[in-house]
């Protein structure tokens, strides 16, 4: 299973820069696990995005994993909205992924 995570600050951006580096950690232990296709801040600067693959069994347990385990979740910095996704065009290039 594919998903879009949307991520949105809850805290001004000053109080959210000094975390950045903690998320990006997990965000990289995630990439590295398979998780993470791919990742980055929102233009204006009020959260980011998130592209994941997860297992099709217990894929909504492992996307609240995925967001339980992110520092900005812990430290109450940012509210995740996860979108289960299934692409249809262009399944195949993701897959190579």
């Amino acid at each position: 299973m594919y998903a879009l995570a949307i991520l949105r600050y809850r805290r001004p951006l000053d109080e959210i820069l000094p975390h950045v580096e903690a998320h990006r950690a997990y965000l990289r232990g995630l990439k590295e696990a398979g998780t993470l296709l791919a990742s980055g801040p929102f233009e204006p600067r009020a959260g980011g995005g998130l592209l994941l693959r997860v297992p099709d069994e217990d894929g909504l347990a492992a996307l609240d994993r995925v967001r339980d385990g992110d520092p900005f979740t812990q430290l109450g910095l940012a509210q995740y909205e996860l979108l289960p996704w299934y692409p249809v065009i262009g399944l195949d290039d993701l897959a190579r992924l």
